[in-house]
């Protein structure tokens, strides 16, 4: 007989992979233990040779589907302990070390059949969820992933769900937000709390099947919802909300659906129905029965298929026999005032979007970190990123240069997401959303504190944008000197060019194009389309467009019209000096 020592590291917490070990030990005929210890998964594994080795290689090749292993170190044990009578998943104790924390996954295929099954015990619950899906980073309050640190510990498990917990057969041992119709959470409507459970359900399908707007509570905060093909509710939402042309995106019931209104492309059909679920900007159909407001003028709409039970349940409530059909295509959009974070608490809801809704559709978990929806377009056949959020935040990208430390990149101005480095680990947030509001800078503080503490990273150096006026800049400044660390203010382009070389891990030095605006330039000048030649450590201006006049400064940016008044101005300007020379 021989004792190994096993550390697995990666994606191996909130993602059934205890449970999965321990089912794995057994096959083997392995005795030992299995513990989370915050950056791995450490096991204790003994039996023969050849049950050793089938144990060890069957990690990799069998780790559940949400895992994601980075490196799997074996040594073999020689103390003189006494044997292991079984295998037995125990105790988390944390270490210090890289930590990976899940990101929030799409509720599962089995899950969804349980939901609408009338004979299983869950029928029709809300939150339903196992070891392959449901909440992860949104109701995390530190590592390891233990139900205790999640807001989940408001929600004792009744027996049955403890019996599942505890078995190594059940689809739920070891799940850690899982519950049941007799001990979960609760949905509700805000405003009239005692309207609870499927009556709020069935309440909520009636205001949108009528035309009616509703705030509807999910993963990561609250959407506003109506029907896509109806013109007059779009365009209401649309005046209530304060946004003219900026796009809706759309959930679909399913694959069929979005076939409807949409074109999918290669590949695209996987990425939608895969356990991300993010919006994918889609080639609308000449004959699309979506609203023309949905999508002003834009050949493509962002759609997504229901990613959470309680949106499957809004769609097709099989209880529910006297609403009329609930539209197969709802605007799903942040449920935010123009320029706030997503909302988050009922607070926070009844604060903000009272006013642009019909009924709030609310529940009593608790959102930790909120996390709007991932937003993907697709490109040379592949997917490209737009806003990396929800089903992604925070999987780290991983650098091979060999650094050292900790720094907190505090992120843009406009739609900011900022980022927290770990040596050569860059784990980017959930989207944030726009400094120009105070309640965004708020919510950029609160995620900065959380993140900081999920992933155990008390920054050395802070990193802002270098123009003096930004609320990023002024909230990087605070944290610095509360901190007591440096703060280095970096070029705007070549903050751009720089995480464009970390997310492709590059290390030789880059000809780096920037058009995405203007930003604060070395000489205190505004810059804006620029050629830079930069590597890590610095870069140097080889070129730009040439400058000229901001009519109304930011509102052109806004307003293009003043930029091609200004631009006719200085050409006609240098037309006649020229005349006159």
């Amino acid at each position: 007989m021989k004792r190994l020592n096993i550390k697995i590291y990666g994606i191996v917490q909130g993602v059934g992979f205890r449970p999965f070990v321990s089912r794995l030990a057994d096959a083997c005929q392995i005795r030992g233990t299995v513990c989370n210890k915050g950056p791995y998964v450490e096991v204790f594994a003994e039996g023969n040779d050849a049950a050793l080795q089938q144990f060890v290689e069957g990690i990799p090749k069998k780790a559940p589907e949400r895992a994601a292993i980075l490196k799997v170190d074996v040594h073999e044990v020689t103390d003189d302990a006494p044997p292991y009578a079984d295998f037995a998943i125990i105790e988390s104790a944390k270490e210090r070390g890289d930590i990976f924390v899940s990101p929030d996954i799409a509720t599962c295929d089995k899950c969804r059949s349980e939901l609408f099954d009338p004979k299983d015990r869950r029928y029709l619950h809300p939150f339903i969820n196992c070891t392959a899906c449901g909440p992860r980073l949104t109701i995390l309050e530190s590592m390891p992933y233990d139900r205790e640190r999640t807001s989940m510990k408001e929600f004792p498990m009744c027996e049955a769900c403890h019996e599942e917990y505890v078995s190594p057969e059940s689809r739920r041992y070891d799940a850690q937000p899982v519950c049941c119709n007799d001990c979960g959470p609760q949905v509700y409507l805000l405003g009239h709390e005692e309207v609870r459970g499927a009556d709020a359900i069935r309440a909520v399908r009636r205001v949108l099947a009528s035309g009616g707007i509703a705030a509807i509570k999910g993963i990561g905060g609250f959407h506003l919802a109506c029907d896509a093909t109806d013109e007059a509710a779009v365009h209401r939402l649309r005046t209530l909300k304060h946004r003219p042309q900026k796009p809706f995106a759309v959930m679909m019931r399913d694959e069929e659906t979005a076939r409807r209104a949409c074109h999918l492309e290669p590949g695209e059909a996987e990425m939608m129905t895969g356990h991300q679920k993010p919006i994918l900007l889609l080639r609308r159909r000449e004959d699309s029965p979506l609203a023309p407001s949905v999508a002003p003028g834009n050949p493509k709409v962002g759609v997504m298929l229901p990613y959470a039970p309680v949106q499957m349940l809004i769609f097709d409530y099989p209880e529910d026999h006297e609403t009329p059909e609930v539209p197969a295509m709802l605007v799903m959009t942040s449920g935010n005032p123009s320029g706030a974070p997503i909302c988050h608490s009922d607070e926070e809801a009844e604060e903000t979007l009272a006013p642009l809704c019909d009924v709030i559709l609310s529940h009593d978990r608790r959102i930790r970190l909120r996390a709007d929806d991932s937003v993907m377009d697709w490109f040379a056949g592949r997917p490209y990123m737009v806003r990396r959020s929800r089903g992604f935040a925070p999987l780290p990208f991983m650098l091979s240069a060999p650094l050292k430390g900790q720094v907190l990149g505090i992120g843009g101005e406009l739609k900011n997401t900022f980022c927290l480095a770990s040596s050569h680990l860059f784990y980017p947030s959930p989207y944030i959303g726009d400094m120009s509001d105070l309640r965004t800078v708020l919510a950029l503080k609160d995620s900065v504190q959380l993140m900081e503490s999920l992933l155990e990273n008390r920054p050395e150096a802070i990193a802002c944008d270098l123009h003096p006026r930004y609320n990023t800049s002024a909230v990087a400044e605070a944290l610095s000197k509360e901190a007591g660390v440096p703060l280095f203010k970096v070029q705007h382009h070549y903050a751009h060019i720089l995480s464009c070389m970390a997310e492709n891990d590059q290390q030789a030095p880059v000809i780096g194009v920037s058009f995405d605006g203007t930003g604060y330039g070395t000489d205190g000048t505004i810059w804006g389309g620029e050629f830079l030649l930069a590597d890590y450590k610095g870069f140097r201006r080889l070129g730009s467009i040439e400058p000229f006049s901001q009519a109304g400064g930011d509102k052109s940016s806004r307003e293009g019209w003043r930029i091609a008044v200004s631009l006719l101005r200085d050409t006609l300007v240098r037309t006649m000096a020229g005349r006159s020379a």
